[in-house]
């Protein structure tokens, strides 16, 4: 009898979370208030659940370097759900068909990579939205978005919910990042150093100074527009730093290399000729 209590008192919990309208994670930016990630980019759901545990504010299902495909970003939304931490999807690309897709198995933030434009941007804004005010196809009676129709005012309330973070990545999009973020219904920019490190002449150093300065320099520019800020690197010190210039949603780790780093390091403790863990945090990838 206790554990049928139990189980409702978790069903209880996922209704209200899944019926009741809005996006904490995006009110959350709106607000200013900080976001503390964690990149998913084992692509296991099993391993998604335990980071679920951690109690991170966000977790990112990496669509673009990560070997996830739409099953088993459902997969990692799914084992996501019951818990506080806010699931964001990063596209492989910024697909209008794509972003159907992801928007109807219930996903709610997505991050863009390689928006360099604000024409980009514009279009995935309105991939993002239902006509007359978008291009999104409607199939919502179908979808988990809308748990098969349970959620009655889903089409009412499904633009404002979403959340899109658009990724500003290379020197061209640092000359457009003012236009970018000027884009109604971009919510927040995402700085990627290594592919930002790259484009600037920097491939394998994306702790140069050149590429540091250009990351301040953007976030200063998303701060003032009154966008939300939004980066990842695996250096705590660099972390606080990106958070105390304004940055609203940082990501602090990826989960394959804090995996990855550990059974070194375990490896090492009883095996002096095995692989080393780095020296060092890292900054990106």
């Amino acid at each position: 009898m206790l554990r049928l209590r139990r189980l409702g008192t978790v069903g209880d919990h996922l209704k209200d979370k899944f019926m009741t309208s809005g996006n904490p994670f995006k009110a959350a930016l709106a607000r200013s208030q900080q976001q503390i990630g964690l990149w998913l980019s084992m692509a296991d759901p099993y391993l998604a659940e335990v980071s679920a545990t951690a109690g991170f504010d966000w977790l990112l299902i990496d669509g673009e370097h990560g070997p996830n495909d739409l099953r088993s970003t459902l997969s990692a939304l799914q084992v996501i759900a019951p818990y506080a931490s806010a699931p964001v999807v990063r596209a492989v690309v910024g697909d209008v068909a794509l972003i159907k897709q992801l928007l109807d198995i219930g996903a709610k933030n997505l991050l863009i990579p390689m928006v360099d434009t604000p024409e980009q941007a514009r279009l995935i804004v309105s991939a993002t939205r239902y006509p007359p005010l978008g291009i999104r196809g409607v199939g919502s009676a179908v979808a988990r978005a809308s748990l098969w129709t349970a959620r009655t005012d889903y089409m009412a309330v499904a633009d404002q919910e979403v959340c899109l973070l658009v990724q500003a990545e290379t020197v061209t999009a640092m000359a457009n990042l003012e236009a970018i973020c000027a884009v109604d219904g971009v919510d927040g920019v995402f700085i990627g150093p290594a592919d930002l490190a790259a484009s600037m002449g920097h491939p394998t150093n994306p702790g140069h100074p050149e590429v540091l300065a250009a990351v301040e320099r953007a976030i200063a520019t998303i701060v003032a527009s009154g966008k939300a800020a939004g980066t990842l690197t695996s250096d705590p010190a660099l972390a606080r730093h990106y958070l105390a210039l304004g940055c609203t949603f940082v990501a602090t780790g990826v989960d394959v290399l804090v995996y990855a780093n550990a059974i070194r390091r375990l490896s090492a403790d009883f095996k002096p000729s095995a692989t080393p863990a780095p020296a060092g945090p890292g900054t990106a990838y």
